[in-house]
């Protein structure tokens, strides 16, 4: 056992996943930079990616927690219940009034019930301030009767307070696509008619998604990829743990864990806590730094093995998709999922690919395009109606492809026997060889 001292530095408060930044956390100048930057151009910023590859820490190392306010999105929400969201978190308490829109839906009573900052005063009390805008800290009580699906009578409540935060829609692809549409289309408003700035956090690898939604945005929008992390800068990371924990990693358990990482900086990160724990370094060491040797590889398969129950678990539920049909698509839609190399995987399955693989291997051939299409364009739901978090699979409809948005489940693919995949979804293992004999003659 290593020599260690109560209060000193954490092995997870720098490896492994944790709610706090990393202190290891790495600065990426090609999404670092572009983040800051597209913070003073008074656009809103959609940060997107894989699931776990840095977007909250990113947020959290360049935003102070009093600059912003957090609103978590969920997959029930329409955009009625997204901005009474979004008031709530801007400090207004809700009661729903009995008076109806136009629409015929409720209006809401809104009433701001926490500070809130108001030309650069503190202010406390209703909704609506009263004196001089400049120097009255005093407000009215009278509640605000408002329809939250109008966004212009939400901007003119948060403008009433002098809300002035960024506002973060984290899981903003939990959503229905509805709801992720009319807030686009929302999104126009708030910026030609407010100067609040909406930070909107996804997981999916298509740069104009919201832009595809509402054409308007362009121009007004900036996209941030966080997606991307380079070797250099994973390896840095990794180095900048050695420093906080006094250890050092044997550069072949280094080499060998980039190597097998898919760039996922957290299944990197999990390896190196999982090889601290493993030769009992919880807490900063003292003196020589010890050396670290692990199997990289065995490592790696534990970190991802631990999330098997989980993807085994996804394959069984999409295949179902959304109850039984004629083609069952989903589970076709997996088979290509399953046979893909690695490297195709880590590219995108193209709608083409992916509707020629498909054709040539199901029972009811020809297979209808639209069929194919309109099930692509479903995944992310159906991902969501069964509670899959985070997504794996996430199709960009302006590129027409297929990702895999969940890193880990990558390794995890290429550590499982194919056979026994396509029999859990109930598709015959006599497809590998057809599938093989088909690609090879491709090839050629």
């Amino acid at each position: 056992m290593y020599s260690m001292t109560p209060n000193r530095v954490r092995a997870t408060d720098v490896f492994g996943v944790s709610r706090e930044l990393p202190m290891n956390y790495v600065t990426r100048p090609a999404v670092d930079d572009e983040f800051v930057a597209s913070l003073t151009r008074d656009k809103h910023v959609i940060v997107y990616g894989s699931s776990k590859q840095g977007k909250t820490s990113l947020r959290k190392y360049h935003l102070k927690p009093h600059e912003y306010q957090v609103v978590t999105c969920s997959n029930k929400q329409n955009l009625a219940q997204l901005h009474t969201a979004i008031l709530k978190q801007a400090g207004f308490q809700i009661e729903m009034s009995r008076t109806r829109t136009e629409t015929g839906n409720a209006k809401i009573t809104a009433k701001a019930t926490v500070k809130a900052t108001l030309f650069g005063k503190g202010v406390e009390g209703g909704v609506e301030a009263s004196g001089d805008k400049g120097r009255s800290n005093s407000v009215a009580s009278k509640p605000l009767e408002l329809d939250p699906s109008d966004v212009n009578e939400v901007i003119d409540a948060l403008g009433s307070v002098g809300f002035d935060k960024w506002i973060v829609l984290e899981d903003f692809h939990y959503l229905p696509e509805a709801t992720q549409r009319d807030f686009a289309i929302a999104l126009k408003a708030f910026h030609e008619n407010s100067s609040l700035v909406f930070i909107i956090v996804g997981v999916w690898l298509q740069q104009n998604r919201l832009v595809q939604f509402n054409g308007d945005l362009a121009g007004r929008v900036a996209t941030v990829n966080a997606d991307a992390w380079t070797r250099e800068e994973l390896q840095e990371a990794i180095e900048r743990g050695e420093q906080h924990l006094n250890v050092r990693f044997a550069d072949s358990f280094v080499s060998a864990l980039l190597d097998g990482s898919h760039d996922s900086i957290h299944v990197v990160q999990e390896s190196c806590l999982h090889a601290c724990e493993a030769i009992g370094v919880n807490l900063r060491t003292e003196g020589t730094p010890p050396l670290i040797q692990g199997d990289a590889q065995q490592i790696l398969r534990g970190v991802v093995d631990a999330q098997s129950g989980r993807y085994s678990e996804f394959l069984s539920n999409f295949a179902g998709g959304f109850g039984e049909t004629e083609f069952e698509m989903y589970k076709w839609l997996l088979l290509p999922v399953i046979m893909a190399t690695p490297n195709q995987l880590e590219r995108g399955l193209s709608y083409r690919w992916l509707r020629k693989r498909i054709g040539r291997h199901h029972p009811r051939k020809p297979v209808n395009a639209g069929s194919v299409s309109q099930a692509l364009k479903s995944v992310a739901s159906l991902q969501v109606k069964h509670g899959i978090t985070p997504l794996v699979l996430d199709y960009d409809s302006a590129l027409k492809k297929l990702n895999v948005v969940d890193r880990s489940f990558l390794i995890w693919l290429r550590q499982q026997d194919k056979e026994e995949l396509l029999e859990g979804i109930e598709l015959s293992a006599a497809i590998i060889d057809e599938w093989e004999q088909a690609e090879s003659e491709e090839e050629e």
